[in-house]
């Protein structure tokens, strides 16, 4: 077509939903130079409108011979049913328009169908001239349905700024479901919409808790392996599709208690959060000692935590920075502070609510919350009176440098949902 130009005609089988307005409309996306036009009722029915529809694009151009055109017509023939005579008037009209009007300008006409006869009676209408039918039997099949419930999560995360339909309590279990009782991609999409509109939960209204796990790090390694379970910027709200990658065949299957564990994610407003150990050793060291001197140059540092700013609800994500390892020897020490210290997390929870004590908030080292379904006991327990969220329950995970690995923190954090999903009485307790 860009050496002789010309018309060529392509009737596209497939069935509704299977993709093929979709991707029709995405051609001139991945095709440099090309232009997707979709023609009219009029263009189809008349030669001066669909002269008039495609001239923006091609006619009169210097250059028209290094664009191509594709005009899309998509499934008219519903609206044609009455006028047997008017798709191969159309085609007739390609044929003349070949050796007119278009005879130098390469232009691809697509019509999608999704009837097996039109599509025949489109190519045999081509039969006057042969050279602009492509192909008379294409089929569009579209992805296959083991990739439909990735594309339909990754489609919906790209158009909701990268929001999960897990925040949305519509979980890979959930849409598979959708799959195999949907005949094609488009249908799955909109049985999962549909299901989506319904979306009434109650966990609309917030819980007065928010669960804070807390993750001591030693290098850019553990950095990068905590906050990959994280939304890091969104103030490192777990990352439900990052924790579900990392679940075995067989958790996956257990549809009812991942449920339960993505409630208690939402409702808990779940954060799994990194500090520095060079943030920490300074302020814990001696965590016998009960009445330790904490030096105001350390509290202050340790108040510029992205800890502190999720407490404090200061967490602009515009100012986000991220937690980065520093070469340097108070880093070398807090590393073999940390070595050590590991065998003592209770003391090591002790001192953290000490530090926040002495920040201005009200801190109880292993403080304990009821609720009517289980009483559970939290490691830090802060009081934020003046928020929504009025309690903050800091779960610490001090972990071994050797322990802090993928499987360790999807087991941790398996571990703290199930534990407030059962306090929320989401699941029953063990």
């Amino acid at each position: 077509m860009q050496i002789s130009g010309g018309i060529r005609f392509l009737p596209i089988f497939g069935r509704s939903g299977s993709g093929k307005s979709c991707a029709a409309r995405e051609l001139a996306t991945h095709l440099p130079g090309c232009r997707v036009i979709e023609l009219t009722r009029q263009a189809i029915e008349s030669e001066s409108v669909l002269l008039s529809e495609l001239k923006p694009a091609k006619i009169g151009r210097r250059n028209a011979k290094d664009e191509l055109v594709v005009a899309v017509v998509d499934q008219y023939e519903e609206k044609v049913a009455q006028q047997s005579a008017l798709p191969s008037q159309f085609v007739e009209r390609l044929s003349l328009l070949d050796r007119g009007a278009l005879r130098t300008i390469p232009v691809l006409f697509l019509w999608l169908t999704t009837s097996r006869e039109f599509q025949e009676d489109l190519a045999t209408a081509t039969s006057r001239n042969e050279r602009i039918l492509v192909r008379k039997d294409f089929e569009l099949v579209g992805p296959q349905p083991d990739e439909w419930a990735e594309i339909v999560e990754d489609t919906f995360a790209f158009h909701n700024q990268n929001q999960p339909l897990a925040d949305f309590e519509v979980l890979r279990g959930d849409i598979e479901q959708v799959v195999d009782a949907s005949a094609t991609i488009g249908q799955t999409i909109e049985n999962v919409g549909i299901r989506l509109s319904r979306f009434t939960s109650s966990l609309h209204d917030l819980s007065q808790y928010q669960v804070i796990m807390l993750w001591p790090v030693t290098d850019g390694l553990r950095i990068t392996r905590v906050t990959g379970f994280t939304n890091a910027r969104d103030g490192y709200r777990i990352d439900w599709n990052a924790f579900y990658r990392e679940l075995s065949e067989d958790d996956k299957a257990n549809r009812d208690t991942l449920a339960a564990y993505n409630r208690a994610r939402l409702y808990f407003d779940m954060r799994l959060v990194p500090i520095a150990a060079a943030d920490l050793s300074p302020l814990c060291q001696n965590l016998d000692n009960d009445d330790p001197t904490l030096s105001k140059s350390y509290l202050d540092r340790f108040q510029r935590t992205h800890l502190v700013s999720l407490i404090s609800e200061s967490w602009d994500p515009r100012n986000y920075s991220p937690l980065k390892e520093r070469e340097s020897k108070r880093a070398a020490l807090a590393r073999e502070w940390y070595a050590g210290v590991t065998t003592n997390p209770v003391g090591l929870g002790k001192r953290l609510s000490l530090i926040l004590s002495a920040l201005g908030w009200s801190s109880t080292h292993e403080g304990r919350i009821n609720s009517k379904y289980r009483n559970v006991r939290t490691d830090v327990l802060v009081e934020r009176p003046e928020s929504q969220q009025s309690k903050v329950l800091v779960e610490l995970k001090a972990f071994s440098t050797d322990g802090t690995r993928p499987s360790s923190i999807r087991d941790a954090v398996r571990g703290t949902l199930r534990k407030y999903a059962q306090f929320a009485g989401f699941i029953e307790g063990d």
